[in-house]
This record gives structure tokens, sequence and C-alpha cells, in this order.
């Protein structure tokens, strides 16, 4: 599904025009990015939380030439689905 997808299915389930509806997905995309660029989590009631985790610089191989190299430190961000989210994709 892309964003699009989405757009299309709010102008569809709610009634607003295809622009309007464009707006309202664009504004709870670019909140949640900047709530994620912040470092917070992010709690959906009956989806699940995004959460930013940071991740230590660490030693890595490089598979080809078996060379050490240094991994920088980076934030992730991870996903995990409410129990509501997980008992809806497993029947």
């Amino acid at each position: 599904m892309t964003k699009a997808d989405i757009i299309e299915n709010v102008y569809a389930k709610i009634g607003f025009s295809k622009k309007e509806s464009a707006e309202i997905v664009e504004a709870v995309f670019d909140t949640m990015k900047e709530i994620l660029e912040r470092g917070e989590k992010i709690k959906i009631s009956g989806f699940g939380n995004f959460i930013v985790r940071e991740k230590k610089s660490r030693i890595g191989r490089n598979p080809q030439t078996g060379e050490e190299i240094e991994i920088c430190a980076r934030r992730v961000l991870t996903f995990r689905p409410s129990q509501v989210l997980k008992t809806a994709l497993n029947g």
C-alpha cells in the first residue's frame, strides 16, 4: 500500500475531497516524523508503538573481504504491534 492508496481510502471512507484527504494524511505523517526525530515514542492504541532506539557503534566484518570495520552509532526505528493488531493478523 502506498501513500496514494491511503489518501484514496480516506477519501472513500470519510468523504472529504481528495485534496483535503491528502492534506490530512500528510499532516499525520509530518507530525509522526517530527515526534520520531525528537526521539520520542508514538503509541497508537489498538495499533502499536513506534520506538526510536539508540544503537552503539560496534565492530563488524565485510563479508566479501573479511576485513573488520567500525559500524557507527545510529538511531533505528522499531515497531511493536499491539495485541489487538496481532490478534487481527492471526485470526
